[in-house]
């Protein structure tokens, strides 16, 4: 390799025959591992939004095949994870997995319950603010 006028290397001239050889091995790994997929379906996990059809439309009414493999995945989809597997799959999920109380709730135990308890003073505040939000409402 010759140097330049500052200590740079030129650079090789392009080998077409080699990049054309480097080509046809990534085009045939890709073709290798490549998998053709002929089934089609709607993704059941993406939120669909049904519009209703033209009210004396009778194509848009008629009654057709249902796909029982479809509606089958997205009924699973649709699933708690508690419907779906026993146990938890994740660490994240063991945080609120049994959401059933552990204890029945009584609304006599003062230890449990704190019901709302208004006085003058409050029952004064409330008023205040509803007519103030009403006010500003009307402006």
């Amino acid at each position: 390799m010759a140097t330049g006028q500052a200590g740079k290397k030129e650079k090789d001239p392009v080998n077409i025959v080699h990049q054309n050889a480097i080509l046809c091995e990534t085009i045939l790994k890709e073709q290798r591992h490549q998998k053709l997929y002929t089934n089609y379906s709607v993704n059941p996990y993406k939120k669909m939004y049904t519009l209703s059809g033209k009210p004396n439309s009778t194509h848009d009414s008629e009654d057709g095949v249902a796909d029982e493999t479809f509606l089958r995945i997205f009924r699973r989809s649709q699933e708690t994870p508690q419907q779906k597997h026993e146990f938890p799959q994740t660490e994240a999920e063991e945080i609120g997995w049994d959401t059933t109380p552990l204890v029945k709730p009584r609304r006599e135990d003062r230890r449990l319950n704190h019901p709302r308890q208004n006085s003058e003073i409050t029952k004064y505040m409330d008023a205040a603010w509803r007519l103030k939000e009403q006010t500003e409402n009307l402006n």
